[in-house]
């Protein structure tokens, strides 16, 4: 008879997987009522694996979770460098959040206990929702051990990964876990009517060949992107006229690129992204900004590309309007200024046909 440890060896692990997000155009509105256009890369992602067990345990991840160092230095070199959280938080929080809400709405789960552990390769700090990867590959395993993904709204799912990321402290939008749950190029409507009548905004998934050739920026030593939405969000809930009229104009880019998209109107595309860029600049200010992430954009600027960040900062999004020949000079200036320059391969849709024939339904 196998013993414990040696029956739990043989128990087949589930692994989900959730992408790194870019924001295209439309952000940091959608915290605000506004809209998005973003989309998921194939590069970078979070993966989460589950198995059961007796007991609910959380495994810590060599890396990211360290307990144990060579010196004190050392101890405080890394928290220097990546800070006092690794993932295991993240994997808790989700775990209550998902419990909870299948409590509130009298969905019942099997009594059986699991193991949880997670591994990524998202760069820390550089604005791809790190994060929230973790959070909704740990929320797709949890709907298939128990069962419930035909239970909880595809349009929910955000929902609760941004319910679970509060419970940390952490500042965020519902754009990113949008596009992290639905995968792929998402067009979303955050309108205060949806949301008071359904919960949710209008998700639309978009046909990712829509999208141009576009490259993405990212310097080494990122800033925090969790600090960037403060100062704005307390002048908007003081009424501040420019804050409110500018994230208007920012929500307004994200529909203007959608149509842009549909029409594969590169250059009124590139006009937006820009623009979107400039608006954020002008609303938080370069100190909340940070130099590099400035420079990052200077430099796609320097050679005629447009660029914006990804989310909050640490990384850019870049469209060279002028072809080959401008990727070259891209390549170029962004070795010289010491940044990571690469091409973005799209990641696909992850929902299946049960959860787009549902999405359809409930349009």
């Amino acid at each position: 008879m196998a013993s414990a440890p040696a029956a739990e060896a043989e128990v087949e692990w589930m692994e989900r997987r959730a992408y790194a997000r870019v924001g295209l155009l439309g952000n940091p509105s959608d915290v605000y009522g506004g809209r998005a256009l973003s989309f998921t890369i194939a590069d970078f992602s979070a993966t989460v694996r589950l198995r059961p067990s007796p007991d609910l345990r959380i495994l810590p991840h060599p890396h990211h979770d360290l307990v144990a160092f060579p010196s004190l230095p050392h101890l405080v070199s890394r928290l220097q460098s990546e800070g006092y959280y690794g993932g295991v938080r993240l994997l808790m929080a989700i775990c209550k959040v998902f419990y909870n809400h299948c409590i509130q709405n009298n969905i019942s789960l099997k009594d059986e206990n699991f193991t949880l552990s997670y591994d990524t390769n998202i760069p820390r700090q550089a604005g791809l929702s790190g994060s929230s990867a973790i959070v909704c590959a740990a929320l797709s395993c949890l709907l298939d051990f128990y069962d419930v993904r035909h239970l909880i709204k595809v349009e929910i799912r955000p929902n609760l990964i941004l319910d679970a990321e509060k419970e940390l402290g952490i500042v965020a939008g519902l754009q990113d876990r949008v596009a992290q749950v639905y995968g792929g190029l998402v067009y979303m409507d955050f309108s205060k009517e949806h949301m008071d009548k359904m919960a949710h905004g209008i998700y639309t998934p978009l046909n990712v060949d829509l999208l141009p050739p576009l490259y993405l920026i990212y310097a080494e030593n990122p800033s925090d992107s969790g600090k960037v939405h403060s100062t704005v969000k307390q002048r908007w809930l003081d009424g501040d006229e420019f804050i409110i009229s500018s994230m208007k104009e920012v929500a307004q880019l994200a529909l203007d690129g959608h149509n842009a998209l549909l029409q594969k109107n590169y250059t009124e595309l590139a006009r937006l992204m820009n623009r979107n860029f400039d608006l954020r600049r002008q609303m938080f200010g370069d100190d909340v900004l940070g130099s590099v992430n400035i420079k990052m954009v200077e430099v796609a600027r320097s050679v005629g590309a447009s660029s914006k960040f990804t989310g909050s900062g640490g990384a850019v999004v870049v469209l060279c309007p002028d072809g080959d020949a401008q990727v070259e000079l891209l390549n170029k200036a962004c070795q010289e200024a010491g940044f990571v320059v690469q091409q973005i391969k799209v990641a696909p849709s992850v929902l299946t046909e049960d959860e787009l024939a549902s999405l359809l339904v409930n349009q």
